[in-house]
């Protein structure tokens, strides 16, 4: 596996530096946006652990770290909706990436069938916050592709 080399303490040589030294936070985790690459539209926000990002960067194709599973996913093993990765770029601390991807298969990234997880606008209605769907096509029913989850 591809071992990323520690970030240097001087923060004027990680804003310049050529290494690529991820700086992840105390769970191990960096923040990954994720577009496509056709038109940067947000397809959606994941975390990476050290393997993740490695074998995103060695495979070209975007793997993510679960919070909740507590494991590493290819994004679209289950679903057919690959991530071929085009670019990986990192902000200038380099504690996030974005990703950006072409799609396979049906062309959504959300696990709810949608292109992007983005798909729900906030706003303020009667004194309270609220969401308001603003994409409610869906490339897949994940009832059949994920079995009723």
């Amino acid at each position: 596996m591809l071992n990323f080399e520690k970030p240097p303490q001087d923060k004027a040589l990680l804003d310049e530096s050529r290494v690529f030294t991820p700086r992840f936070d105390e769970n191990g985790l960096v923040t990954a946006v994720v577009t496509d690459a056709r038109d940067n539209a947000v397809l959606m926000l994941a975390h990476m652990n050290a393997e993740a990002l490695a074998l995103t960067l060695q495979t070209g194709f975007a793997h993510y770290y679960s919070r909740s599973r507590k494991a590493i996913w290819k994004k679209g093993e289950t679903s057919g909706n690959l991530q071929r990765v085009e670019t990986v770029l990192a902000d200038c601390d380099q504690d996030a990436v974005l990703i950006k991807v072409t799609m396979t298969g049906h062309a959504a990234a959300c696990h709810t069938g949608r292109r992007s997880c983005f798909y729900r606008s906030a706003s303020i209605e009667g004194g309270k916050a609220v969401l308001t769907s603003i994409d409610d096509d869906r490339a897949f029913d994940p009832k059949e592709v994920y079995g009723g989850k």
